[in-house]
């Protein structure tokens, strides 16, 4: 590997290294599905079917789309409440003083604005604007598309499986409204929002040394809003 070749690995391990996880895991769920997918098959007396057309189902897609976006409202979730809310003690949260939007000299816009700071963030008006929100609204977005192919392929693969039954296929609104739907939703978010929480109090008196999540360990626990 080339010095510039490791030099790239080093500056951006941090995004390659979940990148490889998210993968990885990915083909591994996508082989555990279609193992059980055709296990159920079995058990149904129904034909079982191969791995390609199974990562091209309606069962797989809904089985990725309803975490994706439980993860990303989680996401949106914290950016957005990291705004006001405030955590005394913890490195998740901003100092106790800084509620709010902050003034543009502390967020670095406009004048303020650093000599190699994105343009967006120097000409000012409506894409300074834009951009100063920038971060919500492309987890907002890809929550929306994720909540969406969640819905869609989640009704697609309900009505085959009513259809199996013998059962009348229903409507997407019939679908998006049913407690089978929301249940599924609903034990997503719970476990998401339990862990981002958790996550944000145990960080006010456990350390993890030389992590940007973490304090310094020898940090107070009254100290909030400082990462190591």
């Amino acid at each position: 590997m080339s010095s510039r070749a490791r030099t790239f690995v080093r500056n951006n391990s941090l995004g390659l290294f979940f990148g490889l996880l998210f993968l990885g895991t990915l083909v591994a769920q996508s082989f555990a599905g279609w193992r059980a997918f055709n296990d159920d098959q079995v058990g149904e007396r129904l034909g079982t079917i191969g791995y390609g057309e199974y990562v091209t189902s309606t069962d797989f897609a809904v089985a990725v789309a309803e975490n994706w976006q439980s993860e990303f409202l989680q996401f949106l979730l914290y950016v957005l409440a990291t705004v006001w809310f405030l955590q005394q003690g913890s490195p998740e949260s901003k100092e106790l003083d800084k509620p709010g939007l902050e003034s543009d000299e502390e967020q670095e816009i406009g004048r303020f604005a650093p000599p190699d700071a994105p343009r967006w963030a120097v000409v000012g008006g409506w894409r300074t604007r834009l951009y100063s929100h920038s971060l919500a609204l492309a987890v907002g977005v890809i929550f929306a598309l994720s909540w969406l192919a969640q819905s869609i392929a989640g009704w697609a693969a309900d009505n085959e499986h009513r259809l199996q039954q013998l059962r009348d296929p229903q409507s997407w609104g019939a679908y998006v409204g049913s407690a089978d739907f929301w249940e599924r939703t609903l034990q997503n978010w719970q476990s998401e929002f339990l862990a981002v929480g958790a996550f944000a109090v145990l960080a006010i008196f456990l350390r993890e040394r030389g992590s940007a999540e973490s304090k310094p360990v020898g940090e107070p626990h009254h100290s909030t809003g400082i990462e190591g």
